[in-house]
């Protein structure tokens, strides 16, 4: 156990190096998390009322957690297209001939990509606050919420490791992973509520993982989250993101190992 821990910490460390040698890798995505707050705060915020809060910013506040959401979500992409560029490289079967732990490689995936995430939601946080956006409960609620996006991201990072390990290109990793990943986020009460959402499209956005991991965040926060319905999803929102959590952890860590090692073969 002690050999594994200390190899997926290489791993991951390897990972987290490509960042300063490959400085493009977090300008862009730290300029696009920036483009996405201004564009939904500036451009449509102010043609998007919300319902029961007539305060001028009340938009703001309720958008940032679905902008925390969409930034987590979207980061499955990041992992999916850099274990099919690893694998394309060789760098995957350079792994294999190494005596490290084979898990180590998935793992220390999924670990430094939860510390980059940190990274951009840091960056967020700041560009949310210049905007308007702000956390109205204490410092415990604020930890929380940040604990809950980490922890959602490391689950995340499961289900880009299982797409980018079917994908053959890194062009067809990074389709497959923003079709995948488009419905989770738009469909969802990220940038609007839910009753603004047709009928049909309704229960699932009631119980999409993005919606109830903003649900949590407005909560935590002190946020705005003008809609609130009768389901376990809408009244439960942080235990129904911790169940999507070990639901992604489980079925997407298995699928992942399990194609991994078939690639092994």
């Amino acid at each position: 156990m002690r050999a594994t821990v200390r190899d997926s910490l290489l791993v991951c460390w390897r990972n987290l190096m490509r960042i300063p040698r490959i400085p493009e890798l977090a300008i862009f995505a730290v300029l696009q998390s920036i483009m996405f707050v201004v564009l939904f705060a500036f451009v449509f915020g102010g043609a998007i009322p919300l319902p029961g809060y007539p305060q001028p910013g009340a938009y703001r506040e309720f958008l940032m957690p679905g902008i925390f959401a969409q930034t987590i979500v979207f980061a499955a992409a990041i992992t999916a297209v850099g274990i099919t560029d690893d694998i394309g490289k060789g760098i995957i079967d350079r792994f294999r001939s190494l005596p490290i732990a084979r898990s180590a490689v998935l793992t220390g995936r999924s670990l430094s990509d939860v510390v980059y995430n940190g990274g951009i939601l840091i960056v967020l946080m700041v560009s949310g606050y210049v905007a308007g956006w702000t956390v109205r409960t204490g410092f415990l609620e604020f930890l929380a919420g940040v604990c809950l996006l980490l922890l959602f991201a490391f689950s995340m990072s499961w289900l880009g490791i299982w797409l980018g390990l079917l994908a053959r290109k890194v062009e067809v990793a990074s389709q497959v992973t923003y079709l995948t990943l488009f419905p989770l986020t738009f469909i969802s009460n990220a940038f609007v509520p839910l009753q603004a959402l047709p009928d049909w499209l309704r229960p699932f956005a009631e119980w999409n993982p993005t919606s109830t991991l903003t649900s949590s965040l407005r909560e935590l926060w002190g946020n705005p989250n003008p809609f609130v319905g009768d389901s376990f999803a809408s009244q439960e929102p942080v235990l129904m993101t911790l169940v999507w959590v070990a639901v992604f952890i489980v079925v997407f860590g298995f699928l992942g190992v399990r194609r991994y090692r078939g690639i092994s073969r």
